[in-house]
């Protein structure tokens, strides 16, 4: 597996886990693409921690930021990252499923 595949699944294993950053992808899904003060209309998370948290998301790539009018950002999602975490998963199991076979058969071989 390429490393930088690697890197950007960690990337997005980090941004995912945090509850509030789930969050934010689950109304950006949802609603479509929102500035942070939308987001915070519709999350109990405050404007200030939703702006940080688009930052991590960005940074991992989950997100991009679009200029709007008023000098206003919004944040759509980008799902390209999550492919690439999907896949390096999809690998591990790969990788898993001759060893777990193997036990399996193993433990149910009764001699």
């Amino acid at each position: 597996m390429p490393p930088d595949t690697e890197a950007v699944a960690e990337q997005v294993f980090v941004a995912l886990a945090d509850p509030s950053r789930r969050a934010v992808l689950a109304a950006l899904a949802e609603n479509g693409p929102a500035t942070v003060t939308e987001l915070a209309t519709r999350l109990p998370i405050t404007r200030q921690a939703i702006a940080k948290h688009v930052v991590l998301l960005a940074d991992a790539g989950l997100v991009t930021a679009e200029p709007g009018e008023r000098r206003r950002v919004r944040y759509r999602l980008d799902s390209a990252p999550m492919r690439v975490a999907q896949q390096f998963l999809a690998a591990l199991a790969r990788d898993w499923d001759g060893p777990l076979g193997a036990l399996q058969r193993h433990l149910a071989d009764p001699s």
